[in-house]
């Protein structure tokens, strides 16, 4: 991601899930603006997109799910350089790409690496519809409202692609795709609308709860984070693991629960207090690595760990249809914190507004809070891969 004398780059990351919301893979693209901060046209930004591409590591962005990756005619000739299982990496082409001039021959010799194709913005043209017996999946924007879309998705399947679904970002338009039989939905990592309905806890999160309240005190209580880690069984079997795993190198086992609280440090029991409260196991990853990715971009932006818990307890309220203002008020926080989740507030209220902006690629809203789309995405990037790395650990039990 770097500024450019037209304008600013940066790189997007969208979520790609199934009808259930369980997470299928990643799509990935390159924005750039010009000085206006409008986007250019797909010609214009594919140099700094076969720029972006050779830089990133892909696998770090999606770990073992598939990658769908806006195509430049750089990437579809193979003389652009990207990370490339055919098996996880989908090159969508562009309704522009789909008229270039030279197409076929593109597209002949995408597929003669193993590369699987996409239709991205499906809309029936000519040129695209000479190409739809050729692409595995197809991708539709919910944002249209009208009859055409149904008509797109009967095409698409009866060519024997799947069909993607996208911004889908609300109930009504996830209802929406689901109904026109889309296979697969696209939008930011929680849908906007979703209205958080419980306001109950049991024993379990409420003890996750308290512990997350203790370690957003201005002065931590030692002793009651030991005591409140060993209450809890799950949160004990997660510290000890995660002290006894060989990314610690301890030379000898730790067995008590005291000792393994000092050697984990307050940063990563958070982490653990969270994986227990959304139950992460080896097939929950997702969820976590989203949560964690928001709190430590949080973090990156404001520059303290109070940036962490901002980012944090707002993805944790997102992730499980939790009252945000009951969650709030049960971890006990600051009214300077609480100010910033409930209303962005101040400096931390500023960098979860650009984050949850970001994480819905609208990048006009980001700048609207005063901060650089470039630099917040920077940062998400950055957190991506830290966060896989501390969600692994942790819903596979530190072993």
């Amino acid at each position: 991601m770097t500024s450019v004398g037209v304008g600013t780059v940066t790189v997007l990351r969208q979520p790609v899930v199934q009808p259930d919301r369980t997470v299928y893979g990643y799509a990935v693209q390159v924005r750039v603006t010009g000085p206006d901060g409008r986007p250019v046209s797909d010609e214009a930004a594919a140099s700094h997109a076969d720029a972006e591409y050779a830089a990133l590591d892909l696998s770090g962005l999606a770990a073992d799910r598939l990658v769908l990756l806006r195509a430049t005619v750089g990437v579809l000739a193979g003389t652009t350089s990207v990370w490339g299982d055919p098996e996880r990496l989908l090159l969508e082409i562009t309704p522009a790409l789909s008229r270039h001039p030279e197409i076929d021959a593109l597209v002949a010799l995408a597929q003669a690496r193993g590369s699987r194709l996409a239709l991205a913005d499906y809309q029936g043209t000519a040129p695209q519809d000479r190409l739809l017996d050729r692409v595995a999946l197809v991708k539709i924007d919910l944002a249209r409202y009208d009859d055409q879309l149904a008509l797109l998705v009967d095409r698409a399947h009866h060519a024997g692609a799947a069909v993607l679904a996208e911004r889908a970002d609300s109930t009504d338009r996830i209802t929406r795709g689901i109904g026109l039989g889309a296979d697969l939905l696209q939008g930011p990592m929680f849908q906007r609308d979703q209205a958080p309905v419980r306001r109950s806890f049991n024993a379990g999160e409420l003890q996750c709860l308290e512990l997350l309240r203790i370690l957003s005190a201005d002065q931590v209580d030692q002793n009651a984070v030991v005591t409140t880690v060993a209450a809890d069984p799950e949160l004990s079997m997660r510290v000890l693991h995660l002290v006894n795993s060989s990314a610690f190198g301890l030379r000898t086992e730790v067995d008590s629960v005291r000792q393994a609280v000092v050697l984990v440090g307050p940063r990563q029991l958070h982490a653990l207090a969270i994986a227990s409260l959304i139950d992460a196991r080896p097939n929950t990853v997702a969820a976590l690595w989203t949560v964690l990715t928001r709190a430590m971009t949080c973090r990156a932006l404001s520059g303290d760990d109070a940036g962490y818990t901002v980012g944090l307890l707002s993805a944790v309220a997102a992730q499980q249809a939790i009252e945000l203002t009951d969650l709030v008020e049960r971890t006990g926080i600051s009214d300077h914190l609480s100010a910033a989740i409930l209303r962005h507030e101040g400096h931390h209220g500023r960098a979860l507004a650009a984050v949850l902006a970001h994480e819905e690629n609208d990048s006009d809203a980001v700048a609207a809070t005063g901060l650089e789309p470039w630099d917040v995405a920077h940062a998400y990037l950055a957190a991506v891969p830290q966060a896989l790395a501390t969600a692994t650990s942790l819903a596979f039990g530190g072993n």
